[in-house]
C-alpha cells in the first residue's frame, strides 16, 4: 500500500527567542515547536511568572488524566476566555461543582442513546448529501465549510430539536465561527503573564461581542421550554436539552438554573460541532490524497450496505471507515493540547514542579512521538488493525482526552464521523485540487487549516 506524510508545520531545529515565540505563539501555537519536542519524555518551559512543563512520557500523563487527575485539576487560563460563551460549565469547573455537573449532563447523552440520535444525524446527513450533489462534478470547494455546517446542524436537531435552516441558527453558527477566530488570539499574552487587556481589543470586543449574542439566541430558545418545564408542561420532545431539564442535582435535587443550563447547552455546541468539524475535514483531505484507501472504503460500503440505505446496524460494521477517522483523530487532534495545573508539589522524571506550575499534556505531540509510533507523521489508517499497535493506542492516544475527564461525547462523535464519511465516499470521489494547494494546520481553540481544506469533488456513476 502507498503511503504519504500529509502536511504538518516543520518544528524549528531550536527554540526561538521570547519576542519571536511570543508572535509565533499568537499565529499558532504549532509554530512553537521544535524539533526535541517529538523526542523527549518532559521538558520545561519558562515564561514570566509562570512555570510550564510539556508532558509527553505516557507515564506521567496517565498519573495525570487518570490516577491522580484530582490532582491536576484544569487551570483557568481556558477559563478565561471562554467563561463569555460558556461561563462556568463542565469544559472548566473542577471539584465537587465539576462532578455534580458532569453527572448532570451525562444524563443528557444517556437518554439521547446512539441509536436514537441516528435518526436526527441521518435527516442532517441527508441534507449534507443533497447540497454536496447540487454542486458541479469536478468542482473544487473548501470542504471544511460543509463539514462545520453538517456538524452544526446535527448539534442542532440533537439537543434544540431544530434544523440549520432557521435563520436565528445561522446566526448562532455565524458568531461561533467569529468566537472561535478570535478568542484564541488572547491566549498568548496570558501565558507570557500579560494582562488579557494587551490582546488585541478588537479582537476582545468581537470575541464578546459574538459570545453575548449567542448566548441570547441560546437564551430565547431554551426561555420558553425552561419556563414550560418548570410549569409542570415538558412537552414531548426527545432531544438533550429535554434530558438536560430533568436532570437533578445529586447533592440538592434541584434542576440547573436558567443560566447553567445556557452554560451547558453554549458549552456542547462549542465542543460538540467545531472538534468535529475540524476531525472530517482533515479526514477528507487525507483521502483525497489516498486514492488507493478511499476505493477501500467504497467497496468495504459496498459490501456492508448494498444498494440500500445506510442504516443504525451497519455502522459498527465500517472498520476501515472507523480506522481512517482514528487516524485523522491521531495525526490532527482537533484538541491539540489540555491544560492541567498541580495542585501540590512534586518531582516529576527529577524535576521539582512547583504547587501551581502548569502541566502541558498535548496529543499533537503524544501521537507524533518518535519512541511511541512507528512511521509518526505517515497516514496509514491500517495501523490501527494490527496487533503491534495496541500498545501505542493503550498509551500514546486520546484525542478525546482520557480518564474520569474524557470526553463525555466521545461516542456520539465517532458515530456521527463514520455516517457524514461513508454516505460521503459512497456517493463522490474526493481527490486533490490541480493546483496542488496543501492546508496549512495552525493550532488556536482547535486545529484547523488556515486557508481551507480546498478538495476536487467528482460523482461516482451507478454501477
Amino acid at each position: 500500500m502507498s503511503r504519504f506524510c500529509p502536511v504538518y508545520p516543520k518544528p524549528h531545529k531550536a527554540r526561538s527567542g521570547a519576542l519571536r515565540l511570543f508572535s509565533s505563539l499568537r499565529r499558532s501555537w504549532l509554530d512553537g515547536l521544535v524539533e526535541r519536542n517529538y523526542q523527549m519524555q518532559m521538558a520545561e518551559v519558562k515564561f514570566p511568572g509562570l512555570d510550564l512543563y510539556i508532558v509527553n512520557d505516557p507515564k506521567l500523563v496517565r498519573e495525570a488524566m487518570v490516577d491522580e487527575y484530582a490532582n491536576f485539576p484544569k487551570t483557568d487560563l481556558l477559563g478565561k476566555l471562554l467563561d463569555p460563551l460558556i461561563g462556568p460549565s463542565i469544559f472548566t469547573t473542577n471539584g465537587r461543582q465539576w462532578q455534580i455537573q458532569r453527572e448532570m449532563v451525562g444524563t443528557g447523552f444517556s437518554h439521547m442513546r446512539l441509536k436514537t440520535a441516528f435518526p436526527l444525524m441521518m435527516a442532517a446527513v441527508d441534507a449534507m448529501e443533497a447540497r454536496v450533489a447540487a454542486l458541479p462534478d469536478g468542482i473544487v470547494t473548501d470542504i471544511d465549510q460543509e463539514m462545520t455546517h453538517v456538524t452544526a446542524d446535527i448539534i442542532f436537531r440533537t439537543i434544540l430539536s431544530l434544523s440549520m435552516e432557521s435563520e436565528d441558527a445561522r446566526k448562532i453558527f455565524h458568531n461561533f465561527n467569529i468566537f472561535q477566530k478570535m478568542a484564541p488570539r488572547q491566549i498568548t499574552p496570558i501565558m507570557f503573564g500579560l494582562p488579557r487587556w494587551l490582546s488585541p481589543w478588537l479582537d476582545i470586543y468581537r470575541s464578546n461581542r459574538a459570545a453575548r449574542e449567542i448566548r441570547s439566541l441560546l437564551e430565547k430558545f431554551i426561555r420558553p421550554r425552561f419556563d414550560a418545564h418548570r410549569a409542570g408542561n415538558p412537552g414531548e420532545h426527545q432531544d438533550i436539552l429535554s434530558a438536560l431539564l430533568g436532570a437533578k442535582n445529586p447533592d440538592t435535587g434541584d434542576g440547573f438554573a436558567f443560566s447553567e443550563l445556557v452554560d451547558q447547552v453554549g458549552m456542547l455546541f462549542l465542543a460538540g460541532h467545531e472538534t468535529s468539524a475540524s476531525a472530517l475535514a482533515w479526514s477528507l483531505y487525507l483521502i483525497s490524497m489516498s486514492p488507493e484507501i478511499q476505493e477501500r472504503m467504497h467497496a468495504e460500503l459496498s459490501a456492508v450496505v448494498g444498494d440500500g440505505d445506510i442504516e443504525y446496524g451497519h455502522v459498527k460494521d465500517l472498520e476501515l471507515t472507523w480506522n481512517v477517522f482514528r487516524e485523522s483523530l491521531r495525526l490532527y487532534p482537533p484538541v491539540g493540547f489540555f491544560v492541567r495545573q498541580a495542585k501540590v508539589g512534586r518531582t516529576m522524571r527529577g524535576k521539582n514542579v512547583a504547587k501551581d506550575a502548569i502541566i502541558v499534556i498535548a496529543p499533537w505531540l503524544i501521537q507524533r512521538h518518535r519512541d511511541l509510533w512507528e512511521r509518526p507523521d505517515e497516514f496509514d489508517p491500517d495501523r490501527f488493525a494490527s496487533d503491534s499497535a495496541k500498545e501505542s493506542l493503550k498509551c500514546a492516544y486520546l484525542p478525546f482526552g482520557m480518564g474520569p475527564r474524557v470526553c463525555i461525547g466521545a461516542s456520539f462523535a465517532l458515530q456521527e464521523a463514520a455516517l457524514i464519511l461513508a454516505t460521503l465516499v459512497r456517493r463522490f470521489r474526493f481527490a486533490a485540487p490541480p493546483d496542488g494547494q496543501a492546508p496549512q494546520p495552525v493550532g488556536r481553540l482547535t486545529i484547523r487549516s488556515e486557508n481551507g481544506v480546498r478538495v476536487t469533488i467528482h460523482k461516482r456513476t451507478a454501477t
